[in-house]
């Protein structure tokens, strides 16, 4: 493959990159002459306990590292990183304490709200002062169902900064979708909102909270946080958020508990699209060091930045999102439909705050451009230097909108990694240039290669992305995983002593990385491994097609693809249609990605974090059932899929 280099960071921005810099220190310490990130990149894999240990040092973690950097590298699972470690994951995001704007909060119906890391750090001492009050102490769980706003943030600072667990959703969730979460994590705090904003509309949820209070039946303590201020008709007498934050200003300073590096951290969840989901289980210091690593070396994050990514508080991003406290940088913080109440809603508050750094999904973007929405003709966005992209594979289209309609000077990352780690296996890197559909390089410390059906690491050929190498973010285990079983099996059941992450990938002559998708949705027809992206990318090319989903269906002892089209509205598939769409796939594929079969939904089924739901369409078709619809955010468009007329022919 030879993809078209699409950006070039000048020599000044090489330069004041924290990523050189970085290597520079390295060269110094271990006495070498690296030259470029490649090289980098290759020591920090060969030496990983002198590259994760420096870093440390490099980064000014606040804590003690202990003098052993790793019990058992080679084992996985099994190694342990900074096993005499102790540190608070808090603390270190709030090293910090001036009169900068920490979190900017907006609204989809224009508001704003701010607060500086002085009164960020007052907030969090009220907090936390308060659920120490309530018996919260370590290794104690909160779980919130909460909007990505400035009060969350505070909890789940105050949460860590007593050594307790945090564990979030978003107000979207059903009432059986939190159950199936924070019922297996059995919290002692639970904290809701009263209602949220979406689309325009104020959504009161006093009613499913209710519902998961009465059920929920480990929490203690339950908070309520007055957000959209709609009439309550709670049954119960309820601890009051404001009221927490506004009655007590506890005159001792913030106190942190240490932990131990391994000790929990954050506690998420697997989709749960097939079953019940997995409890996923963070360590502090291997979250903490992975994301000091990605915002300051590979974002190139300083106090300088303003920060924002698209996200709500059930998506990893979040969580990614928030440790950029760490680097002094101000996060912008939004909650509502990024197309109410118009498609340019994002890109008002980008040149309104003056982002520097903007994260979204590709699907986003791709919606912007079906839309025709140019932000670069329409916004200042000279602040603007680099937008990052993650939730499902950017089609190389999507780079050509970016550099045409958005910014031609800037970063495009594509990133890649997922809960499962809570950071990236494949990310950005300041100091290399942008090829057009590629992720620019693997993560430092990570030892990330394709491996074919053989388990032979290859380059220029498709495979399943894996990881050679023990690493810190590596989760601790699964909740009530008590053999360890379950984690086992997720994750190195496939190669020995490999952690086998579940993608169809390559590596690129450039040595980036191209994602074709998830490995479970991988397409085989003829026995001709497809990754599904390579069709979407092929499919929303055509201007009637707004989005696609494609699955694998058994037929006559082989499997066909099925291809799912929503069109725009009017718009209804016919014969020509239907041609259209199969020879562009055909002239920028190969005959083997036309589907047999094309079929116009009205929606497609989605998680609550926006992902598709390839595995659950195609359960469907073959009359199977989805065991755990409360993952989806639209569960009812399952329904269109069932005995399609289609689908027997």
């Amino acid at each position: 493959m030879n993809n078209k280099m699409m950006w070039q960071p000048s020599a000044d921005r090489v330069a004041d990159a924290r990523m050189t810099d970085f290597l520079q220190h390295v060269n110094s310490k271990f006495g070498l002459a690296l030259s470029d990130y490649h090289e980098l990149h290759s020591w920090s894999v060969a030496q990983s306990a002198d590259f994760w240990r420096y870093l440390w040092d490099y980064l000014e973690v606040i804590g003690e590292p202990g003098s052993m950097t790793v019990k058992d590298p080679e084992q996985m699972p099994g190694a342990s990183w900074f096993p005499q470690a102790q540190l608070n994951f808090a603390e270190n995001l709030l090293r910090y304490k001036d009169s900068r704007d920490a979190l900017v909060f907006r609204g989809e119906d224009g508001s704003r709200q701010a607060i500086s890391y002085n009164e960020l750090h007052r907030q969090v001492a009220a907090v936390a002062h308060q659920l120490r009050q309530q018996g919260v102490g370590k290794g104690d769980r909160v779980a919130a169902m909460m909007p990505n706003c400035i009060e969350t943030i505070v909890a789940m600072l105050a949460t860590t900064s007593l050594g307790a667990i945090w564990s979030s959703c978003s107000p979207d969730f059903g009432v059986q979708g939190v159950l199936d979460r924070f019922g297996q994590i059995e919290p002692k705090v639970f904290l809701s909102v009263d209602g949220y904003f979406y689309n325009g509309k104020c959504l009161d949820i006093s009613s499913k909270t209710e519902a998961i209070r009465a059920q929920l039946t480990s929490v203690e303590v339950f908070v309520l946080v007055k957000f959209a201020d709609v009439e309550q008709a709670s049954q119960h007498d309820n601890l009051w958020w404001h009221d927490w934050v506004d009655r007590s200003a506890p005159t001792a300073p913030l106190q942190f508990t240490p932990t131990a590096f391994n000790d929990p951290l954050y506690i998420m969840f697997s989709s749960g699209t097939t079953g019940v989901p997995k409890c996923i289980v963070h360590g502090a210091g291997g979250t903490l060091l992975q994301h000091l690593k990605e915002h300051a070396l590979h974002t190139n994050l300083s106090s300088d930045d303003v920060f924002f990514y698209f996200t709500t508080c059930g998506w990893m991003m979040w969580n990614w999102l928030v440790s950029g406290l760490a680097q002094g940088a101000t996060l912008v913080l939004f909650d509502g439909s990024p197309f109410a109440p118009a498609p340019e809603i994002l890109w008002d508050i980008a040149e309104q705050e003056k982002i520097s750094v903007f994260g979204t999904s590709a699907k986003y973007l791709s919606a912007l451009e079906k839309a025709e929405c140019k932000p670069g003709q329409s916004h200042d966005l000279s602040a603007l230097r680099t937008i990052l992209t993650t939730g499902s594979v950017l089609a190389p289209e999507s780079f050509d909108y970016v550099y045409r309609d958005i910014k031609a000077d800037l970063c495009l990352s594509s990133i890649s990694g997922g809960t499962d780690i809570v950071s990236c296996f494949a990310l950005g890197c300041p100091t290399l240039p942008v090829y057009r559909g590629e992720l620019q390089c693997r993560g430092l410390g990570l030892d990330v290669q394709v491996f074919n059906d053989k388990g032979q690491p290859v380059q220029g050929e498709k495979g399943e992305l894996v990881c050679r190498n023990s690493f810190p973010c590596m989760p601790i285990g699964f909740w009530n995983d008590d053999d360890g079983q379950r984690y086992f099996n997720a994750y190195f059941a496939r190669f020995d002593n490999i952690w086998a992450h579940g993608d169809y990938a390559e590596l690129t002559e450039h040595d980036g990385v191209i994602i074709y998708g998830r490995s479970d949705a991988v397409l085989n027809p003829g026995g001709v491994r497809i990754g599904t992206a390579e069709i979407y990318r092929q499919v929303e090319k055509v201007d009637a097609v707004l989005e696609s989903i494609a699955v694998g269906q058994q037929w006559q002892d082989d499997e066909r693809v099925v291809l799912f089209v929503r069109l725009r509205d009017g718009v209804t598939l016919d014969a020509e249609l239907e041609q259209e769409i199969r020879r562009t796939i055909r002239a920028n594929a190969t005959p083997r990605h036309v589907p047999a079969v094309i079929a116009q939904v009205q929606d497609i089924p989605r998680t609550i974090s926006g992902k598709i739901v390839e595995l659950a369409v195609r359960q469907v078709i073959h009359g199977e059932e989805v065991k755990n619809t409360d993952a989806l955010a639209n569960p009812e468009a399952l329904t269109e899929f069932a005995n399609r007329s289609e689908l027997n022919a």
